[in-house]
């Protein structure tokens, strides 16, 4: 293209032309290697001063050259002139951000969905945080049947909402719990908007989306990170596990709560995390209270308060084992450097439940594949995996309609409508038809598996105390989904997720361990804040025994080589103090004993003997409730004088200790 005369000779490029001025100046020192730039301006060195031609300035630049040499350099004084004013407006012009590729920027509506859903997460985030504070009681019990003692707000509301933990029970129960009737609104919406739980309202997703986007590799950019955000093959592994689990409650065990997200967050948020930083805080705060500063001490004060009565209980709270279960938290937390949303693309079951009904979504997504350019910015800020990129089908099931991509498209290929082409979709699971068919024997073959062991049907481990309220542990089976519910709320720190000691099946389970807390005698509320029956809703007459038999979880035993009035001749009578029942379970003998005395006869004569007066403990089985109370204040510190385990628990008809209800009290 022939190339307008311009004074000086100055070439132009694009409608760009180097500042005259600025090239006359000399050579720059210390840059002779420097090759010269590409359009040549005869100097070596930086990159001179350039502005844009305007088109009377191109004008009167040739009209200029026409005229003669005179004229010609005023007219390239003039032109000087001109360009340095034009320079000066442009410096006064804001700079804008210049978009990617065409520059085609994103619908509004686009824009205003990924800002609410941003809003949505971080609401979604906070009302499950305040629910997980909330679920806690901070008051005192009165020994009265007639004072009830509920929580004010349903902090069961999100497992409620829970279609996987509704399935899940359905299946194993082949009963609808009428709380659970919730999820079903969800699996409504799902069906409209596609899987707007997982990227707008899953607290667990919201966790790990911040984390991926806090904490990323510095390996996982560029190309990498690309690649990371394509579809891959084990994308499809949380598929076989819905598979597995649901065939699991089919059987009868409700055990795919242990991968439940919902489960997942209050397991190890409130048993692990709000702990680990109560403990944190208390240490800080304790040392700040040392300062020898009023205001200091004060303000710290004022801070333990609050946290108190807002945040956790007054008094530390410890959970058994509870390590295994913070650090799985932060091995899947810290997947996501390397695989953004790393649980929720590869092990969700609840995801994988929901991408099934996605199918049906009427709203979705639509590619125009001519215009894309494979700049793959779609994918650098794709949360689901789901293939947004140009000339490939979009997988529905996987997508969590975050929207990045269509706000990050710059050339109009993406757009989210109602009613979709389907043409360039994939609405089922991409699974393979074999490793199914295995998950499936695999979740059905489990249940046998754990049951043929010893702690179901024919040993009961003694320590395995179940809830109050809770029913038969078969029952229970079906229908605990191990979110933790009932540990968080317990006030005296009482239950506790079991590890090994119900067998597999019950890993996680609520247990009560006398020796940290004992069942209030008047409480009910973790049977308020069970989400699927396994505890039984029950007021407090029916545990304290109002009209009828009081509900029994186990009995107290007495280790008489360890009790201090049996096995050493030392009075105490803390257990039967603190019996709650009335009349209570524990009654005392009196007798006269006689003991020697510690100290050496006058003369190396042997010790004296005395007669010493004591209230010797016995259990009445009959009236034991297995609280724990006893085993709890036992002077005795490393192992308790006396204990409780789960025999003559009322729930069940064959872990009993009396035999008037058995066949070997029967007569013939």
């Amino acid at each position: 293209m022939a190339v307008a005369a311009n004074p000086g000779g100055v070439p132009e490029h694009g409608g760009v032309r180097l500042d005259p001025v600025a090239l006359g100046v000399g050579a720059v020192e210390g840059h002779a290697g420097v090759e010269p730039i590409p359009w040549k301006t005869g100097r070596v060195g930086t990159v001179p001063a350039i502005d844009v031609v305007t088109a009377g300035a191109s004008a009167g630049a040739h009209a200029s050259a026409g005229a003669g040499a005179g004229s010609h350099a005023g007219a390239g004084a003039s032109a000087g002139a001109h360009a340095g004013a034009s320079a000066h407006a442009h410096a006064r012009a804001p700079n804008k951000k210049k978009l990617p590729g065409s520059g085609i920027p994103p619908r509004r509506v686009a824009v205003i969905l990924k800002w609410a859903r941003r809003v949505s997460q971080v609401g979604f985030f906070a009302l499950f945080m305040y629910f997980l504070f909330q679920t806690a009681f901070r008051g005192s019990f009165a020994a009265r049947a007639d004072s009830a003692v509920r929580l004010p707000l349903p902090v069961e509301g999100f497992l409620l909402a829970d279609p996987f933990v509704g399935a899940m029970t359905v299946l194993s129960t082949h009963a609808v719990y009428r709380g659970l009737l919730w999820s079903v609104g969800l699996l409504g919406l799902t069906m409209v908007v596609g899987r707007v739980f997982c990227g707008w309202i899953c607290p667990f997703g919201t966790l790990h989306h911040f984390f991926g986007w806090l904490l990323p590799s510095r390996r996982g950019r560029g190309a990498a990170r690309v690649e990371a955000n394509k579809t891959h093959t084990y994308q499809r592994a949380k598929y076989y596990l819905l598979y597995a689990f649901l065939l699991a409650g089919v059987g009868g065990s409700a055990i795919g709560g242990l991968f439940d997200p919902i489960c997942i967050a209050v397991r190890s948020i409130g048993l692990g995390v709000i702990p680990a930083a109560q403990y944190v805080t208390h240490r800080a705060l304790g040392a700040a209270q040392d300062v020898h500063s009023r205001p200091v001490q004060a303000a710290a004060d004022h801070a333990q308060d609050y946290l108190a009565q807002t945040v956790w209980q007054s008094k530390q709270f410890y959970f058994h084992e509870t390590w295994f279960i913070v650090f799985l938290l932060v091995a899947v937390l810290f997947a996501n450097r390397f695989i953004p949303r790393f649980w929720c693309r590869v092990l969700c079951p609840l995801g994988a439940f929901l991408g099934v009904f996605s199918r049906f979504a009427l709203f979705g997504m639509t590619k125009d594949h001519a215009k894309c350019t494979d700049c793959n910015l779609c994918l650098v800020h794709c949360q689901g995996a789901d293939s947004p990129q140009g000339g490939v089908k979009w997988r529905q099931d996987e997508c969590h309609m975050c929207m990045n991509c269509e706000t990050a498209c710059p050339e109009d290929v993406i757009k989210f409508t109602f009613l979709p082409n389907r043409k360039s979709t994939i609405t089922v699971p991409d699974t393979v038809r074999r490793t199914a068919l295995a998950s499936v024997g695999a979740g059905a073959m489990f249940l046998p598996a754990a049951r043929i062991a010893d702690s179901l049907d024919v040993n009961y481990h003694p320590k395995v105390i179940r809830p109050p309220g809770a029913v038969e542990e078969r029952g229970f089976l079906e229908r605990c989904i191990r979110c933790a519910e009932c540990m968080k709320v317990c006030p005296n720190n009482a239950l506790h997720p079991a590890f090994f000691e119900a067998g597999i099946e019950g890993l996680w389970t609520p247990i009560l361990i006398a020796r940290i807390g004992y069942c209030e005698f008047s409480c009910v509320l973790c049977g308020q804040v069970c989400p699927t029956g396994a505890i039984q809703k029950i007021d407090e007459k029916e545990k304290m025994g109002v009209g009828q038999p009081p509900i029994k979880i186990g009995t107290a035993f007495y280790d008489h080589g360890r009790c201090l009035p049996w096995s050493m001749q030392t009075p105490c009578i803390v257990c039967e103090e603190f019996c709650p029942t009335s009349p209570k379970a524990i009654w005392v003998e009196e007798v006269d004993a006689t003991v020697r005395d510690s100290k050496p006869g006058p003369d190396g004569a042997p010790p004296a003997y005395k007669t010493v007066h004591l209230q010797r403990p016995h259990v009445d089985p009959s009236l034991c409730v297995g609280c724990g109370a006893c085993e709890k204040v036992c002077p005795v510190q490393d192992q308790p004088a006396v204990y409780v385990t789960s025999v003559g628990e009322t729930r069940s008809k064959t872990n009993v200790i009396l035999l008037e209800n058995t066949s070997y009290n029967q007569k013939t």
